[in-house]
């Protein structure tokens, strides 16, 4: 009996996984334990095994596509078997069902032929012989649309397997989409620089001259899911940039004094953009070129006419904005920052702490030259033998229970390209600051290389976020659930001082922690603050 095998949860976060690579082919034999894809999340590649023994009858998610948690990936039994009905969404048991009551399925064939034959026509007719869809990949579990940074396949070109289709922009990063099938690409459903939910249609490819019409409408509807409305949105979008180009600019003149052209302005896009330089309005132009279009010559030999002395100025130029799309990790930052602003009571405590003695003690540690420590990780020291004190602080809300960890991960966020990631230092109060230094860089740099692991990402009960080195004296940072706090640090600053009743030049740096009030009150956040500075104001405490 065929067993259908789903996408796998490989992390505790993910919510939809990636077909990196196939290593088996459907008609390919599979033994237990081989390994039969690598699923890709957004924060690493694993491998997959089968648990299961036969032919790999069906791959219902190729090479660069995403699906969520438990969508059909792939199914295997043996050579041969008929599958359909599990394609169908049918389960082995309804498919026994079906087997028993084959009788009365036939009579009522026998009633109706003519309604199956239609039936069976209209499948076909879905989708021809040799033609397969594309959808829209899930390259990341956080990602619920993509957008299509750009095509390197026109409509019409041949189609190897392995061809990079597209490049398709993700929350993480804009990852290349190889294409499973040989053949023609038949139909591109979602423009370069579009977006559109994970797994609407994405191309068609199929033999060279295949009608696909209706095939994006009728497979999305499947799907329960329209693409008409896409459709319609692509084809009203034209006209608006055909206006862009050409009458809208110059309909925003038509309002401004001495006017000689009326009406629609005929202009070429090189003599547009040296007017806009030269700062010369359009309609005071005369075209020399077809139907009076505005040419380059006609604006390089404009000359302003006088009126009675210095001309009168007249405002030119066109009010613009950029639009950037915001990329799939902009929005998932968005999103889950939103959660925790709006859900977390939050508040904020502030100290300024004396940094001399800091200064000194990481000068004579960093002299050994095998040793190389900064600040912040005698911060991220700090706040793990601080929390094993107030352990209130490395705690978890939930509606049922706090949850107090007595373990402590320090995650420490970084920044990457497209956003910012936490890697966790697991067990930071166990570590060496050389240990701390090591290993915050190798989680710093794979964040930023996107090579670093689910399992390096998950567990934190309390975050250290730090700006200091961009020069910033104080900021709060929002709470990285589910911790219950965060500690923002900011930049050393050098100041007069008043030490022993004296001024004297001294080194400060303030250090923010931002508190979810439901599990941590002020007065424990206050004493959490205290012992922080107790330890970086005098660190040869850490070492006791």
């Amino acid at each position: 009996m065929a067993e259908v095998i789903n996408m796998p949860r490989l992390s505790d976060t993910m919510e939809e996984g990636t077909v990196a690579t196939w290593l088996k082919k459907v008609g390919d034999t599979v033994n237990e334990g081989d390994i039969l894809a690598e699923i890709e999340t957004d924060k690493a590649t694993m491998e997959f095994e089968s648990f299961y023994e036969g032919t790999l009858l069906h791959i219902g998610i190729e090479e660069g596509e995403t699906a969520p948690v438990d969508t059909l990936l792939a199914i295997i039994g043996e050579e041969g078997e008929d599958i359909s009905d599990l394609l169908k969404g049918k389960s082995s048991e309804e498919k026994e069902t079906d087997t028993d009551n084959k009788s009365k399925e036939q009579e009522k064939a026998e009633d109706s032929p003519k309604e199956t034959e239609e039936s069976s026509t209209s499948e076909k007719a879905d989708l021809p012989e040799g033609v397969e869809v594309i959808t829209m990949p899930r390259l990341s579990d956080t990602m619920t649309e993509g957008t299509v940074a750009s095509w390197l396949k026109n409509e019409g070109d041949k189609v190897e397997e392995g061809d990079i289709l597209a490049e398709i922009e993700t929350d993480k990063a804009t990852m290349e989409f190889e294409s499973f099938y040989s053949g023609t690409l038949l139909k591109i459903a979602i423009g370069a620089g579009e977006s559109s939910p994970v797994d609407a249609v994405l191309a068609i490819i199929g033999p060279e001259g295949t009608d696909v019409s209706g095939i994006v409408e009728s497979y999305q509807t499947k799907s329960n899911t329209s693409e008409a409305p896409k459709e319609e949105k692509k084809e009203t979008s034209k006209p608006k940039e055909t206006e862009k180009a050409t009458p809208v600019q110059a309909s925003k003149e038509n309002t401004r004094s001495e006017t000689v052209n009326e009406g629609r302005l005929f202009v070429s896009p090189l003599a547009r953009v040296l007017a806009e330089e030269k700062g010369i309005n359009l309609r005071h132009v005369r075209g020399s070129g077809e139907n009076g279009r505005i040419v380059k010559s006609d604006i390089e030999n404009y000359q302003p006419a006088a009126a009675g002395g210095a001309q009168a100025y007249t405002p030119v130029g066109t009010e613009s904005f950029e639009e950037v799309k915001n990329s799939q990790m902009r929005k998932t930052i968005a999103k889950r920052l939103s959660e925790s602003k709006f859900t977390a009571p939050e508040y904020y405590l502030t100290v300024e702490l004396d940094m001399d003695n800091a200064i000194s003690s990481r000068q004579a540690i960093n002299s050994d030259p095998d040793v190389k420590i900064s600040f912040n990780d005698m911060i991220i020291k700090a706040c793990a033998m601080a929390l094993r004190k107030h352990p209130q602080v490395n705690s978890q809300w939930s509606p049922e229970a706090t949850k107090i960890a007595k373990h402590i991960h320090i995650g420490v966020a970084v920044a990457v390209d497209e956003g910012l990631l936490v890697p966790v230092l697991k067990f930071a109060d166990q570590m060496t600051f050389s240990q701390i230094g090591a290993q915050v860089k190798e989680l710093a740099g794979k964040a930023r290389n996107k090579k670093i692991t689910p399992q390096e990402m998950e567990g934190s009960t309390f975050t250290v976020s730090n700006l200091g080195m961009f020069g910033i004296d104080e900021f709060t940072s929002i709470i990285n659930q589910p911790n219950s706090a965060i500690l923002s640090v900011g930049a050393i600053v050098q100041k007069p001082v008043v030490k022993n009743g004296q001024i004297a030049v001294g080194n400060t740096m303030k250090v923010t922690l931002a508190c979810d009030h439901r599990t941590v009150d002020g007065a424990t956040g206050a004493k959490f603050l205290q012992t922080v500075r107790q330890y970086i104001e005098n660190p040869v405490t850490m070492f006791v």
